[in-house]
């Protein structure tokens, strides 16, 4: 039996996580994610009112494709929940590998250029950056209370902290030109949690 071919709508968006990564959203046009999915302009337009229509949807595409790897990773397996933290850190600092546009993210790509001219865009982007900070918040709060920070610190805060550090960290890697960048702020994140829960063991 032949497998399904996948329909214009998924090969677009699929297309666009690579390109939108490579080249950004503005620099990103119809044509090139036309030609990129092995589609027509007029198949472009039969699922996308506009390329900023294009763009929400890529966002949440992002999340779609992303959610699941994360929720099957082996982090999860982690006997405490600041070991699960600390195994979700290993596990991004082990995804920095070959260019920024294999490894960074297409939300943050795209809400660095549109924040100001794509407000529907900036904001899917928010959503998606700002939901999986949210799968880690339950962790946080059980390390958190566990340690007896809960004056000190709040979950969704360190959550949200986590993906500052990334985003920032492919910014910076995309400026200089070098991913070392990404993994020093990993490894720094790392340290102030250690810090923070007056952790003794030495970084890996």
């Amino acid at each position: 039996m032949s497998t399904p071919k996948t329909d214009a709508r998924t090969r677009l968006l699929d297309a666009g996580m690579q390109l939108l990564r490579e080249r950004g959203y503005d620099a990103t046009r119809v044509e090139d994610l036309c030609s990129a999915a092995g589609v027509t302009k007029g198949a472009f337009f039969h699922h996308f009112a506009s390329k900023a229509d294009y763009g929400v949807a890529a966002a949440q595409h992002w999340t779609n494709i992303t959610a699941p790897m994360f929720a099957a990773a082996d982090y999860h397996a982690a006997p405490t929940p600041l070991a699960r933290i600390f195994a979700y850190l290993d596990l991004r600092r082990a995804m920095i590998a070959g260019a920024p546009a294999q490894f960074s993210c297409v939300a943050g790509t795209m809400a660095q250029e549109v924040f100001e001219t794509q407000p529907a865009i900036r904001d899917a982007c928010g959503v998606s950056i700002a939901g999986h900070a949210a799968t880690l918040e339950a962790d946080f709060a059980a390390a958190i209370a566990e340690h007896g920070l809960g004056d000190v610190v709040e979950a969704a805060d360190l959550a949200l902290h986590t993906q500052v550090v990334l985003q920032g960290g492919y910014v910076v890697a995309k400026a200089l030109d070098d991913t070392a960048a990404v993994v020093a702020s990993i490894d720094h994140l790392r340290r102030y949690l250690m810090l923070l829960f007056k952790q003794e063991e030495k970084l890996q």
